[in-house]
């Protein structure tokens, strides 16, 4: 049993051989099955551009507070625009209360919405609401466009993995994502000058909503830990060229527990490296369309096994573990 997050190269199923795509499928499958998380290498994903997204969104950051905040996020149900320090709190997502978290995050949503009926139903609100940029670094929004059309292309391929990891057509999920719902974020992490209050974390433990997260982080001090079978928090540490992948509760309910949604957190630095220790995440939420029915898979149930969870759609589980993280309650339907 994995304890620890493996590193798994997806470079031969891309290379499209029968031998290698079942190769791939097999360690994913057992990665999702012990611990949820995984880093991939051999994606393909040019680290030119990974290098031109870091840069231009810690500029964003670096703005005096009164420029990020005329970016602000309009209303609480929508995961777009600037959300301060303090502002968010994912240990409320779980029904639990604490502190805020000491994080900052710019977000957007789908990038050039399609003028169709299925984008202005009320059921997809607020899936589809605007994207928000800054007046100023003008560059941002072509780098960060072009950074989502790179990990929706990224999370195809592995939501195709994970449909052969689990015994399914390899295009099972298309028409499950095909209009997808993905959410963009940077998150950063500021250095830590003072103590911080008792229990406050940079971000509090959690699962993530969707199908799958991809994440590119830095290795600073204060990071990235995932709670293994153990009941052990264990570090996530990276190679430069990997990515971080995560289950998210879509997929656990999908395959009806056989594949878990990890609960993960991002520890403070250490007092003696608090200067410093500023850390920047960017990471793509994959999330199905609003209107997917999530129920249990047809290859993840049994005489034996009944299925666990009620069907729900994605966008409704999504607004609902949304609002509890930021303290809120969903709007009238």
């Amino acid at each position: 049993m994995h304890t620890t997050v493996p590193v798994i190269d997806v470079a031969p199923f891309l290379e499209g051989s029968r031998a290698g795509k079942a190769v791939v499928a097999r360690a994913v499958d057992r990665a999702c099955t012990d611990i949820g998380f995984f880093t991939i290498v051999g994606h393909g994903v040019p680290e030119s551009l990974v290098t031109r997204m870091a840069g231009v969104s810690r500029a964003f950051f670096d703005l005096p507070l009164a420029e990020k905040l005329e970016a602000k996020r309009p209303r609480p149900e929508q995961s777009r625009g600037y959300l301060g320090l303090g502002d968010e709190n994912l240990v409320y997502s779980l029904d639990k209360t604490g502190t805020t978290d000491l994080k900052e995050l710019f977000a957007i949503g789908p990038v050039e919405v399609p003028d169709d009926d299925y984008y202005r139903r009320p059921e997809a609100y607020p899936s589809f609401a605007p994207n928000i940029w800054p007046a100023r670094l003008g560059g941002l929004r072509e780098v960060w466009t072009e950074y989502y059309r790179t990990m929706e292309r990224l999370a195809a391929t592995v939501m195709r993995i994970f449909a052969l990891a689990l015994d399914l057509p390899e295009d099972f999920f298309r028409d499950k994502t095909d209009r997808h719902i993905s959410g963009l974020r940077v998150l950063n992490y500021p250095d830590q000058p003072s103590q911080p209050l008792p229990g406050q974390l940079r971000a509090g433990p959690h699962t993530d909503y969707g199908a799958v997260t991809i994440l590119k982080s830095e290795n600073a001090p204060g990071g990235l830990q995932v709670l293994n079978r153990r009941s052990e928090w264990v570090d996530v540490v990276a190679a430069p060229d990997a990515f971080v992948v995560n289950l998210g509760d879509m997929m656990m309910r999908w395959t009806n527990d056989r594949w878990v949604s990890t609960l993960h957190r991002v520890v403070n630095p250490p007092r003696d490296a608090a200067l410093g220790s500023r850390r920047q995440s960017i990471v793509f939420f994959h999330q199905p369309n609003y209107d997917a029915v999530i129920e249990c898979l047809p290859s993840c149930h049994g005489s034996d096994n009944p299925p666990r969870y009620e069907p729900v759609t994605s966008g409704q589980y999504r607004l609902t573990k949304f609002l509890k993280g930021v303290g809120a309650t969903p709007p009238p339907a």
